[in-house]
C-alpha cells in the first residue's frame, strides 16, 4: 500500500502544473451556477470576477512549473523533460494573454464556463507534452478538442457561431478517429501503449522484415494530426470557422492546437526516425518523409496564394495560420531527419542550427505574433461591430494612430520582416532546411523563402490599408475601450520585438530539446 501511494504521489509530481488548472476548473463549473438566478442573469461585472481567478489559477499553475526543473524522469504513462517543461511555460504564458483576450467576449452568465474550458485547453496541451503512452495521449488529445466545442459557441449563439462550432465538432470527431484508428495499428504492431516501449520495440526489430502496420499507423497519425495543424487538405474547416467564431475563440484556435500537434507528432515519430535507424524498415521514416515533405510544400502554397484572394480579414488570418503549419512542419521534417545524422554533415554546414529547435522557437514567435493580431482587432472594435473585412480597418491610422502601429508591427512579423521575432524565425527555419546538405531539404528551403515573400504581399496590403485609405463610416464615439486586449497586446509587442533583440534567452536553451 505505502509503495502504490508512493507512486502516486511521484506521478503526481509530474503533472503538478495541470493538475492546479483542473483544479481550478472543476473550482469554476462548481461554483459558477450558484452565481446565475433561474433566469440565467448574472450580478454585473461578474466576468471580471472569472477572469481574475482564471489568472490566479494561470499563475499558480506557473510558479509550480518554474519550481520543476526540467529533469527528465519517465513514471509510468507521464514523462517529465525539457519538452514537457518548455510546452508547459509557452503554454501558461500565453494562456494568460488567451485570458485577456476573452475577457469580454463572454457575457456575465457565460464567462465563467467559457473560462473554465479555456484552462481546460490548455491543461490538456500540457497533458500531450507530458503523455508517455497511446492512452494518455488520446485522452489529453479529447481534453483540448471537447472543451472547445463548447468554447467556440458560449460567447456568441447566434447563427454564425452554431455553423462555425458544428464544423468544428464534425471534423474533429473524424480526425480524433483517425487517429484512434492510427494508435491501434502501432499497438498493434508493437504490443504496447507506452511510447518508449513502442520506440524500444523499433529498435529491437531491426534487421526484420518491415511490419505494413507501422506505415498505415504512420499515415494515419499525420493525417488525424493534420487537422490540428490545419496542414493541407485538412485545413477546410479553418476559414468558415474563424469567419464565424468570437474573436477570442479564433484566435485560441489559431495557435493552441497548433501547439497540441506539433508536441504529438514530436511524441510519436521523432524517436523513431533518423540517419542512425534508417536501414531498420521498421521506423517511420520511410512513410513519414515523404509524406510530410508534400504536406508541408502544399500547406504553405495553399495557405498563402488563398490568402491572396480573400477580403475577409478573419478568413485571411484563417489561411495566414495554415501557411504558418507549413513553415513549422518545415522544421519538424528537418528535425526527424537531422537530429540522428548530425555525424554525417561535412564541416563547412552549420552544426549548431536544429530543426526541433526552429520549430519550437517559431512557435513561440508565432504566438506572440498573431494573438497580438488578433488583440488589436479586438481592441479596435466598434459598440456595434466587430473588426470583420478590409473597409473596417481603412484609415485605422487616423482613428486610432496606436492600434494601427501595433497592427502594423505584427504584420510585419506574420511576414518575416525585420526587426521583429518573425524575421528570425523563418530564418532560422530556413538554415535548418539548407543545412541538411540533401537535395530535397534544399528545396524546402527556398519554397519557405518563395512562400514567405508571397504571404509578405497580403499582410502589407492590411498595412496599406490602415495607413492610406480614408475611413469608412468610423467615429470615434463609435470605439470602445477594451483594457485586457491592450494589456495583451502590449505583451504580444514586448515578445515579437524582444525576441529580435534578445532571441538568446529562448533560442540557445531549445536548440537541445529532443523528446
Amino acid at each position: 500500500m505505502n509503495a502504490a501511494i508512493q507512486q502516486l504521489n511521484n506521478a503526481f509530481s509530474l503533472i503538478a502544473p495541470d493538475a492546479v488548472l483542473l483544479a481550478a476548473v472543476c473550482l469554476i463549473f462548481f461554483a459558477a451556477p450558484f452565481l446565475v438566478n433561474d433566469r440565467g442573469e448574472a450580478p454585473v461585472g461578474l466576468r471580471h470576477r472569472w477572469g481574475c481567478l482564471s489568472l490566479l489559477a494561470l499563475l499558480i499553475a506557473g510558479c509550480v512549473w518554474w519550481q520543476s526543473p526540467p529533469v527528465t524522469r519517465t513514471l509510468g504513462p507521464f514523462v517529465l523533460d525539457e519538452l514537457t517543461w518548455y510546452i508547459r511555460g509557452l503554454t501558461l504564458t500565453f494562456g494568460v494573454i488567451l485570458v485577456l483576450l476573452h475577457w469580454n467576449q463572454a457575457d456575465d452568465a457565460r464567462s465563467a464556463e467559457s473560462h473554465a474550458c479555456l484552462l481546460a485547453i490548455l491543461a490538456g496541451v500540457n497533458l500531450i507534452a507530458a503523455s508517455n503512452d497511446l492512452v494518455g495521449l488520446f485522452v489529453a488529445l479529447e481534453l483540448v478538442s471537447i472543451p472547445t466545442y463548447l468554447f467556440l459557441l458560449l460567447p456568441r449563439r447566434d447563427a454564425p457561431a452554431q455553423e462555425a462550432t458544428l464544423k468544428y465538432f464534425l471534423l474533429s470527431i473524424f480526425s480524433s478517429a483517425v487517429v484512434l484508428f492510427g494508435m491501434s495499428y502501432l499497438y498493434g504492431a508493437t504490443g504496447t501503449t507506452n511510447l518508449s516501449g513502442i520506440h524500444a520495440a523499433f529498435s529491437a526489430a531491426h534487421g526484420q522484415q518491415a511490419n505494413p502496420l507501422v506505415a498505415v499507423a504512420t499515415v494515419m497519425l499525420i493525417a488525424g494530426l493534420g487537422f490540428r495543424l490545419t496542414a493541407v487538405p485538412f485545413h477546410f474547416y479553418a476559414p468558415d470557422v474563424f469567419q464565424g467564431a468570437p474573436t477570442s475563440a479564433a484566435a485560441m484556435l489559431s495557435f493552441i492546437p497548433k501547439i497540441a500537434g506539433f508536441v504529438a507528432l514530436l511524441r510519436l515519430m521523432v524517436p523513431a526516425t533518423g540517419a542512425e535507424q534508417a536501414i531498420n524498415p521498421w521506423t517511420m521514416t520511410p512513410a513519414a518523409t515523404p509524406l510530410l515533405w508534400w504536406l508541408a510544400v502544399a500547406t504553405m502554397f495553399v495557405g498563402n496564394l488563398m490568402a491572396l484572394m480573400q477580403t475577409d480579414i478573419r478568413r485571411l488570418l484563417a489561411y495566414s495560420s495554415v501557411s504558418h503549419a507549413g513553415y513549422m512542419m518545415v522544421g519538424l521534417l528537418v528535425g526527424m531527419e537531422h537530429e540522428g545524422q548530425k555525424h554525417l554533415l561535412t564541416k563547412a554546414i552549420p552544426q549548431s542550427v536544429s530543426g526541433i529547435g526552429a520549430m519550437l522557437f517559431y512557435l513561440a514567435v508565432y504566438g506572440a505574433m498573431t494573438l497580438g493580431t488578433f488583440a488589436v482587432l479586438i481592441a479596435a472594435a466598434r459598440t456595434d461591430k466587430r473588426i470583420e473585412t478590409f473597409d473596417d480597418l481603412s484609415g485605422l491610422s487616423r482613428t486610432r494612430p496606436a492600434l494601427a502601429l501595433l497592427l502594423a508591427i505584427f504584420l510585419f512579423s506574420l511576414a518575416g520582416l525585420p526587426p521583429t521575432a518573425g524575421f528570425l524565425g523563418k530564418l532560422n527555419l530556413f538554415f535548418a532546411a539548407w543545412a541538411q546538405g540533401y537535395e530535397s531539404s534544399k528545396w524546402l528551403a527556398v519554397i519557405l523563402a518563395i512562400n514567405a515573400a508571397l504571404g509578405a504581399w497580403f499582410y502589407l496590403k492590411i498595412i496599406g490599408v490602415m495607413f492610406l485609405r480614408e475611413p469608412v463610416n468610423r467615429s470615434p464615439q463609435e470605439t470602445i475601450i477594451e483594457t485586457p486586449s491592450l494589456i495583451a497586446a502590449g505583451l504580444c509587442l514586448v515578445g515579437t520585438l524582444g525576441l529580435f533583440f534578445l532571441p538568446g534567452w529562448l533560442w540557445v536553451p531549445i536548440q537541445s530539446i529532443m523528446p
